[in-house]
């Protein structure tokens, strides 16, 4: 595939320096920063690599700065002076969204670059501004009319039409605008003092699922077969505690850094997740770039992730699968286990595959529906 093509996004983007980043130190051999080929005098070579990085400052969607530059290079600096384990995972960094006059305007130009990208099949990280940017990011998929499932991590859900600001409500005409593009949403890590009861009961209806902050804590591995089916995934820091990510202002509680890091793990081992939004730092309201830090350990996770899911095989190997075959309330289906990495898909009755746990297998076995079965047959 040409990639002469990427030479129409360079008006959109702004190069970085990495000498600056580092703060006027060298990187050392296996720290990213040497392994990273990244955009500074040249749009870096991308045909090999796994991962791009894009960087889009713009907060005015959440009420804050039209271009925060120096939040996302932060992250950046963090995430460069980290060290490579995941060698056979090649990064490029395409620059910073340059902002637009209006928020429209960058929304524009995040989707014209990541589309492009995308074009080119590369899984890209938005390290962004406020959380509204995931509306840019699911314009990706519908302006090339692809269906697509999407998990947004957060301890809100923004779908608060009475807010003034878009990061208040951008999940509205994201999930509900004609014609849509969203076949399956899935929120994650919402605290429910935040929420109104109506409004998980109007997501209810429209057959989404959400799953709150303590249950998810007590079934991490739940989640893994939740993000596998996704294509679009956002990450709101303000889902991290404020102890673990001292940039959240908006509550104390939430997911650990550890845990934080392991959705992140469990987005880089989905072979669907190709765009991955991290959003709401804000580099004056952290302590000790502790958050910016703790980003930098969830793209290491991610990289982890991406390593992890090369080992899979494609579900049409027979070879490297366990097959069995359950019938439970008269209903017979077929489940799979990767024998590479444990996972689990089950069949379902229009004879796709969709990701499950081995919690659903085990349901099935003793004669019960499993419910992600039963809300995804309820979808079709």
């Amino acid at each position: 595939m040409a990639f002469n093509s990427l030479d129409t996004i360079l008006d959109f983007l702004q190069p970085v320096n990495k000498f600056v980043i580092s703060g006027d130190e060298e990187y050392i051999n296996n720290q990213v920063g040497m392994n990273i080929d990244a955009y500074e005098e040249h749009f870096p070579n991308i045909s090999e690599a796994d991962l791009v990085i894009v960087g889009c400052s713009d907060g005015r969607g959440g009420g804050g700065y039209k271009d925060d530059n120096d939040s996302v290079d932060t992250v950046r600096r963090e995430f460069y002076n980290l060290f490579h384990w995941h060698k056979d995972v090649r990064l490029a960094d395409a620059g910073n969204i340059k902002p637009g006059a209006t928020l429209q305007d960058t929304y524009a130009a995040l989707k014209t670059v990541v589309s492009e990208l995308i074009i080119h099949c590369k899984r890209v990280v938005i390290i962004g501004g406020s959380h509204d940017l995931t509306f840019a990011q699911y314009n990706v998929y519908a302006s090339a009319n692809k269906i697509v499932e999407a998990v947004c991590v957060d301890a809100v859900i923004d779908m608060k039409v009475e807010s003034a600001l878009p990061s208040g409500n951008f999940l509205m005409p994201m999930l509900t605008s004609e014609p849509n593009f969203i076949r399956h949403y899935n929120h994650i890590g919402f605290q429910s003092y935040f929420v109104h009861p109506d409004m998980l009961e109007t997501i209810d209806n429209l057959r989404f699922d959400c799953y709150r902050v303590g249950n998810v804590k007590e079934h991490m591995e739940e989640m893994e077969p939740v993000i596998r089916n996704a294509s679009l995934f956002s990450f709101d820091i303000s889902a991290i505690q404020h102890a673990h990510a001292p940039a959240n202002r908006l509550t104390p509680n939430g997911f650990s850094g550890e845990e934080a890091c392991m959705l992140m793990q469990y987005a880089g081992m989905s072979s669907n997740v190709n765009t991955i939004g991290i959003y709401g730092y804000t580099q004056k309201h952290d302590r000790y770039d502790l958050t910016a830090k703790q980003i930098s350990h969830m793209l290491w996770y991610f990289l982890d992730g991406i390593l992890k899911g090369k080992e899979e095989a494609q579900l049409s190997d027979s070879d490297n699968f366990n097959e069995f075959k359950i019938a439970f309330a008269e209903v017979e289906t077929t489940f799979l286990q990767s024998k590479k990495t444990g996972r689990w898909w089950m069949q379902l009755p229009d004879d796709s595959f969709i990701a499950c746990s081995h919690k659903d297998y085990i349901t099935a076995s003793h004669n019960e529906i499993p419910e992600r079965w039963m809300r995804a047959v309820e979808r079709s």
